[in-house]
Order: structure tokens, then C-alpha cells, then sequence
């Protein structure tokens, strides 16, 4: 059984940066870095190392603990949600990885603090965790980014595979099958000997999105660097928070070009329809433990301007039910619309009918807060990790929403813009 940490302790020291504290524990026992990019969705960013608990094979049923209410990170895989609709699949990667962490450190990139946090049974067990968390402000370590660590980057399918998926998915949509499906490539390949996933994190530096993360457990480790928020909870006002993505343009140096297709982004007539679908089936999924009425689409096709990309993006929101939990939000949404399509059950069948099981990509990396609050992340942008026989072997993936007018040359081409970070990361320019 596991027992709660009822005590807490908290101290405010001065700003460090999150990344260079993040690089001083990347070798420690969990190591964890949730780190934003400062802006108005990503306003705090958090480190921490050594959980003293990890789980997840009870499923989403263990977030029901109360000793599990606070200071937890989970990984829910893409592959788990999916399983109803497409049925049993070889697994790839864990259904749902859990971790708690007494320790953490929370940077507040507006005041330029950091934030102590000590957990434990009792009073002198949360200080003891405190001064763990504190000593790690006085380790950071450099952050130079290192040479690309990975010889190679490769399409796991020849791009002609990718043209055919989408016409097929295009085909089914003209037969009433379906409205919209998210149809993905994967890149794979290993790293370097002696080269680590944080290398990834640390030449993904100057890239920073909103919800960038590196978690390591044991032999699997995760590098994301996604701009999109899956959900959002805070049980005080029983507020949700959904912001899907749909709709993408490239960036361009030159800054009338650049703002062109920003502008192209927002008046297109085929991605505001692929966006609204998604706004539409998220509705639908928050209604299932909101208080009926109070399901809102309050922004409605907003530009996000990215290093890499432009995103056109939209937030719906609702109020819970009493009672509501992270478990019962996480059911009811799982996996997040703006990758699987709608109607989502038959988009996730022609999904699996094209893809090879996907693992963590486009599933849910979560932090619950300590006042139990959640924050998700959808987890695009995002390279997985598996250490066979000491060497690290990648994956990565990138997909489009493919809908009745889809050019399949269109869609390939947005897949390269949407993993250029990810590869000039992993395997240079």
C-alpha cells in the first residue's frame, strides 16, 4: 500500500535556470524536467529526481489513491486508449508509467523563483526532502549543446507507404466512413555510444515549447518538446481546460513571407473546418463529466507562432461534475481528439489499419500539483527512447489530419515541417 505524504515544506529561492538544474541530475534515478518555454501557457517549469514510488500497471484506476494526489508524473501511451477500437495490438511501450516525487523544484519564469518542495510522512521527512531539492539548485551543470548524437534519422516506410494512407483515408471519408483521421509516419534509429536522450533535450534548447519535457525511468526515457495542452484541471473551481491543434504552416526567414502564411493559416477554409471538427469532439468528450450547460468554446482559431511552425488552435472549456477526479477526466478524453479524428472510435480503426502501434507519441505526459491540480500535455513533437544492451534506440513520429479535400503530397510535406526540430536534434541539419 502506499502511503500518502501528508507533510509538506516550502522554500523560495533565487532563479536558476530550469535547464542547467535539469542537466545536473540527468544521470540520477528518474530524472525529470518539465520544462517550459516561459510563455503564457508555460509559465512554470519544473525538475526533480529519485521518486520513491513507481507503478502504473493497475491503470488509471491507481490516480484514485489519495497517496497519489500530489507531486505524481504519468505517461499514458497512446496504444492503452486506442485498445477498445482497435483491439488487442503488440505493445510497444507501458500502458501507463507512474512516479512520485517527494522532492521537486518549481521555477516561476514571471517572478524568477524557484520554489522548494519537500514531501513526506511527517514534518521532518518533507525537510529532509526539501533540502534534497535544494541542494540540487547548487549542481546545475553546463548546458552547451553537444554534437548531434544520433548517425541517422530514417522513415520507418518508404514515403510512397505515406501517399497511399492518405489517399485510402480520403477514400473512406468520401464513403461516409469517417470525417477526419490523424494518419502518422515514424522515424527511428539509435544513438551514438556514450550519447544519452538529454543530449536531445539540451540541442532542443533553443526551440522551447510550452509543455517540453525529458523523463527517464529505468531503461525507457522520453524527449518532448510539444506546444499542446491536452487538458487542464483545477479541483478549487472544478475548471477544464482543453486546447486542441489543428491546422500548420511552415515558418519562414523572411518576415512578409512568414507572416503570409500565418495569415494563410488562419483563412483557410479546409483547416478551419479540420480544426472546428476536433473543437466539436472535444465538446463532446469534456460533456461526459462536465455539469451539463457549462461546455464553452471560448477562442475559436487563434494563430500559435512556434520556432518551426505556425498552429492554428482553439480552447474549449467546461466545469466538472462534484467529485470528478484526474481518472475520471483522463476515461472520458483519452486519447486527446486533435490526433485520432472523428468519429474518434472509427478514426483510431483506420488508424491502426495504417500504423504500426505508436507507443508514447500522441498519448499524455501529466503532472498532478500539490493542490492536485493537473496539467497534460499532448505528446506530439516527442521522441521515445528504449536502452537495449547499453545503447539508446530512438523513436519518432509525425502525423496529419487527413480530411475530405486532403493532397496526399500536402500532407506528407506537413509531416517533414512538423519533425524538423526532432531531427535536426537527433541527427543534425
Amino acid at each position: 500500500m502506499i502511503q500518502p505524504l501528508q507533510a509538506s515544506e516550502t522554500r523560495v529561492r533565487p532563479w536558476r535556470e530550469p535547464l542547467a538544474v535539469a542537466a545536473g541530475l540527468r544521470d540520477r534515478d528518474g530524472a525529470l524536467a518539465l520544462l517550459s518555454d516561459g510563455g503564457p501557457l508555460g509559465r512554470r517549469s519544473f525538475v526533480a529526481a529519485d521518486p520513491d514510488w513507481t507503478g502504473g500497471e493497475g491503470g488509471l484506476d491507481l490516480l484514485r489513491d489519495p497517496a497519489l494526489s500530489r507531486g505524481v508524473i504519468g505517461l499514458h501511451a497512446y496504444d492503452a486508449g486506442a485498445r477498445p477500437a482497435t483491439g488487442p495490438r503488440p505493445p510497444v511501450w507501458p500502458d501507463l508509467m507512474l512516479a512520485r516525487y517527494p522532492a521537486m523544484l518549481a521555477f516561476d519564469h514571471r517572478e524568477r523563483t524557484v520554489t522548494v518542495t519537500g514531501r513526506g510522512l511527517d514534518a521532518a521527512a518533507a525537510a529532509v526532502a526539501a533540502d534534497r531539492a535544494e541542494a540540487w539548485l547548487s549542481q546545475a551543470a553546463d548546458i552547451a549543446a553537444p554534437p548531434p548524437p544520433a548517425a541517422a534519422f530514417t522513415a520507418e516506410a518508404a514515403p510512397e507507404a505515406y501517399l497511399a494512407a492518405v489517399a485510402d483515408v480520403v477514400a473512406r471519408i468520401a464513403a461516409g466512413e469517417l470525417f477526419q483521421a490523424n494518419i502518422a509516419r515514424a522515424f527511428s534509429g539509435d544513438l551514438h555510444p556514450g550519447a544519452d536522450p538529454f543530449d536531445v533535450m539540451l540541442r532542443l534548447a533553443g526551440r522551447a515549447a510550452a509543455y517540453g519535457a525529458f523523463w527517464r525511468l529505468g531503461d525507457r526515457a522520453l524527449v518532448s518538446n510539444s506546444p499542446e495542452l491536452f487538458l487542464t484541471f483545477d479541483p478549487a473551481s472544478r475548471r477544464i481546460e482543453t486546447r486542441p491543434i489543428k491546422g500548420t504552416r511552415p515558418r519562414a526567414a523572411d518576415p512578409a513571407r512568414d507572416a503570409a502564411l500565418a495569415a494563410d493559416l488562419q483563412a483557410s477554409a479546409k483547416d478551419r473546418a479540420e480544426n472546428l471538427m476536433i473543437v466539436d469532439l472535444m465538446r463532446n468528450d469534456l460533456s461526459r463529466v462536465a455539469e451539463p450547460g457549462t461546455v464553452a468554446v471560448e477562442r475559436l482559431f487563434e494563430i500559435e507562432t512556434h520556432p518551426t511552425v505556425h498552429h492554428l488552435v482553439s480552447t474549449v472549456a467546461a466545469t466538472a461534475r462534484p467529485g470528478t477526479g484526474v481518472a475520471d477526466l483522463l476515461a472520458a478524453t483519452f486519447p486527446p481528439g486533435s490526433i485520432t479524428g472523428a468519429p474518434k472510435h472509427q478514426a483510431m480503426k483506420v488508424i491502426a489499419a495504417h500504423e504500426p502501434p505508436r507507443g508514447p507519441w500522441c498519448g499524455s505526459l501529466f503532472h498532478i500539483g500539490d493542490d492536485s491540480a493537473l496539467t497534460a500535455s499532448v505528446l506530439i513533437r516527442t521522441a521515445s527512447f528504449e536502452r537495449v544492451e547499453g545503447l539508446w534506440r530512438f523513436r519518432a513520429l509525425a502525423g496529419a489530419g487527413i480530411v475530405a479535400d486532403s493532397e496526399p503530397a500536402a500532407e506528407l510535406a506537413e509531416t517533414e515541417v512538423k519533425i524538423l526540430a526532432l531531427r535536426e536534434a537527433l541527427a543534425g541539419s
